[in-house]
């Protein structure tokens, strides 16, 4: 492991798989797109612990938080396979312009944005994620035409995984999330980074719950938010709703359930909250 690069966090590790922190702005893996890039999540982990790690579900660069590797290519497999079965759920913090939905799904179709077609020519693929407002927040500082400007934690729990989903949904109830170029808005993502010491996109993968093929239970991760994303919570008074490095299993017996909001569909943003 190079010796610039710090160790990853490590949450969970067996015989056939390992989780760890994931660091925002760290790629999971080399890529021709990421020309000059030299950190990446899958070569320092298989430094750190000295054996080769095999990916099986991905988090978007800029997105820190729980990330699973298989140890193995049978287990790789067997974990791909409890992905695609949908044998996992995840949970996010965001944290987003305006005062976010109390508890919303928002069912709207993605095209694929960054591939080699036009996006208008990309099919339209379903997308669902259930959104719930933590938090908010009112701060008397003028950013916009407004005299104060309001902030919400947001949790989304994706049933899909499109690309960008989360942040593409968000910022279609027009609450798009904090330090999101794309879709954002440059004036609050600039007062972050300048008066806020968050320099990153505010969406954090908090805990990702995985049936265990080898187990044969439930498995549940949790990360704790980077310093700057957990400094934010603090200033806000909303470090209730942070989470802590943490693994744990279910006891066999027990089976969860969970309850979503109502499912709106949503062809277009709602009118901008200040």
């Amino acid at each position: 492991m190079n010796a610039a690069t710090p160790p990853l966090r490590v949450l969970y590790r067996d015989a056939q798989m390992i989780a760890v922190a994931k660091p925002p702005g760290m790629l999971v893996h080399r890529t021709a797109l990421a020309r000059g890039e030299t950190r990446f999540v899958m070569q320092t982990l298989r430094d750190q612990i000295g054996q080769h790690v095999y990916p099986v579900h991905r988090l978007d660069r800029p997105t820190g938080g729980v990330l699973v590797f298989a140890l193995d290519s049978e287990a790789a497999a067997a974990l791909t396979q409890a992905f695609t079965d949908k044998r996992v759920t995840k949970r996010y913090l965001a944290v987003v312009r305006g005062w976010g939905p109390e508890a919303l799904s928002v069912d709207a179709p993605l095209r694929e944005e960054d591939g080699i077609r036009p996006k208008a020519e990309m099919p339209a693929q379903p997308a669902l994620t259930h959104l719930r407002r933590l938090a908010c927040v009112e701060i008397p500082v003028a950013i916009e035409r407004y005299p104060q400007s309001r902030y919400a934690l947001m949790e989304a729990r994706p049933e899909t995984g499109r690309r960008h989903q989360i942040r593409r949904h968000l910022a279609r109830c027009g609450h798009p999330i904090i330090n999101d170029a794309k879709h954002g808005k440059g004036i609050h993502n600039r007062y972050f980074r300048d008066h806020l010491a968050c320099p990153h996109l505010l969406l954090h993968a908090a805990e990702l719950r995985l049936w265990h093929p080898y187990a044969e239970r439930w498995l549940s991760l949790t990360a704790a938010p980077d310093a700057a994303f957990a400094a934010l919570l603090a200033r806000f008074g909303w470090q209730a709703h942070a989470v802590s490095d943490s693994a744990r299993f279910d006891p066999p017996s027990v089976t969860r359930s969970i309850t979503h909001p109502a499912t709106t569909t949503l062809a277009e943003p709602n009118p901008e909250s200040p």
